[in-house]
């Protein structure tokens, strides 16, 4: 879907996928995998969150001032992102 971006974790990354920018940010290396976006609201993401020795638990990213950091135009890039899906190859 082209208003659709990816999430997916690889060991202590975390990947956000969207119009063909592929932004990693470090991440708890105990976590094992994201399970379920549970809102999406312009950058800010609940997702639930599996990690090693524990049950689901709920996790908030904010992308906004990583995106600032990588120097985007933050509101142009997260404008058309309708939703998040979560994603493991």
């Amino acid at each position: 879907m082209g208003n659709e971006a990816i999430l997916s974790s690889d060991k202590k990354f975390t990947s956000f996928s969207f119009n063909g920018h592929n932004i990693r940010f470090r991440t708890s290396p105990r976590l094992e995998k994201y399970t379920k976006i549970k809102e999406w609201d312009n950058g800010y993401i609940v997702v639930m969150a599996k990690y090693e020795g524990h049950d689901e638990e709920e996790e908030y990213i904010d992308l906004i001032p990583i995106l600032e950091h990588l120097y985007f135009d933050v509101e142009s890039f997260l404008k058309p992102i309708e939703k998040v899906r979560i994603v493991y190859e």
